[in-house]
């Protein structure tokens, strides 16, 4: 039966649309000619994938097909970019013209586009199985595994060691920074060749706070806790680096609506005023959208009338309310989309 692809999930859907429903999306959106010359470029399997998806698919709301095609723009032009005069160029150029979250955002996307990715042959593994597979494995060789798959895997087959392997991981790939492409090589081709069937000269970047952070926003919440309480103990600093890169302002748009109304009572208008000026649409609207109309008008108005301001200003009023945030969410009181809350609810 064919479904309608909608812009409200349901409680159990992920925040963000599937890689490959949005390409799906992307595919119907444009003209036949167009989408005929796009699927040229893939291989046998990912047409397969795509054509059941499209096959399953009945409508694309407006907003939805917006929102897709914006992204596949916003990928297009870092691409160019990219070609232009390498990733810093296109970093310079990208940071003019989106917000900067979204900019790093898309960024990682190109970069991983650009290098191969080294242990890529594991994207299509069991987490379950590989999990088995590698948890005798030494820590470092666990790190530097984790540090390649996307942040959802990896957080999966973390969530499955044990915890004291769990925050010994976790030290390790926090600490990591740049590894010698021969060691990531030969890590890579041992791993290979022992599942059999389930880099450059330059240093490559991998791990890093950044993944640490990755893999345990999708973590659920027993998981992410334990880890950072037996973590805070040794690292205390660790701690707070990997907490203020959990969760980002931009984030705030996956708190539910009572949060939102909740988070809203603790924060002055010039903070929230000065916060939304670099807001993407979908944020903005979301907060106005649970204030009366005379409080919003009132925010539109100073912020319309704030002129220019400083990029630091702007910052430190976001970190005012995602502190906010992070307060009622440890305390219960809000709940924030895939990071495992609703796990815990009785409806």
């Amino acid at each position: 039966m064919a479904r309608q692809a909608t812009s409200t999930p349901t409680k159990n859907e992920a925040p963000r649309q599937k890689g490959l429903t949005k390409a799906a999306i992307l595919l119907i959106s444009l003209d036949a000619e167009s989408s005929a010359q796009l699927m040229r470029q893939l291989d046998g399997d990912t047409i397969e994938e795509l054509t059941r998806e499209i096959a399953q698919m009945d409508r694309v709301d407006t907003e939805m097909r917006g929102r897709v095609m914006e992204e596949f723009y916003n990928l297009a032009l870092a691409s160019h970019y990219v070609k232009q005069g390498g990733i810093a160029y296109a970093k310079t150029l990208l940071e003019r013209v989106l917000p900067s979250e979204q900019a790093v955002r898309v960024l990682r996307l190109i970069e991983h586009q650009v290098h191969k990715q080294p242990f890529s042959f594991l994207a299509k593994a069991d987490p379950e199985n590989l999990t088995t597979f590698i948890q005798d494995e030494h820590p470092q060789t666990i790190a530097l595994i984790l540090s390649h798959l996307t942040s959802g895997m990896a957080s999966d087959i973390l969530s499955s060691l044990p915890l004291e392997k769990q925050v010994e991981v976790v030290t390790r790939v926090a600490n990591m920074d740049n590894t010698n492409p021969e060691v990531i090589k030969e890590v890579e081709e041992g791993l290979e060749l022992r599942l059999s069937g389930l880099v450059t000269q330059t240093y490559q970047k991998a791990g890093g706070v950044e993944a640490v952070a990755e893999m345990l926003n999708q973590a659920d919440r027993s998981t992410e806790k334990g880890i950072l309480e037996a973590l805070e103990a040794m690292d205390p600093d660790l701690v707070e680096q990997i907490r203020r890169l959990m969760f980002v302002f931009e984030d705030i748009v996956l708190v539910d609506d009572r949060g939102i109304q909740m988070v809203l009572k603790e924060i002055e208008n010039e903070d929230l005023a000065l916060a939304l000026k670099t807001a993407s649409p979908e944020l903005s609207e979301k907060i106005f959208r649970n204030m009366s109309e005379r409080a919003s008008q009132l925010i539109r108005e100073e912020m319309e009338y704030m002129g220019p301001v400083r990029v630091s200003d702007v910052e430190a009023a976001q970190q005012k309310i995602v502190d906010v945030v992070r307060r009622l969410e440890d305390a219960g009181d809000l709940i924030i989309s895939g990071r495992g809350g609703e796990k815990e609810m009785i409806v």
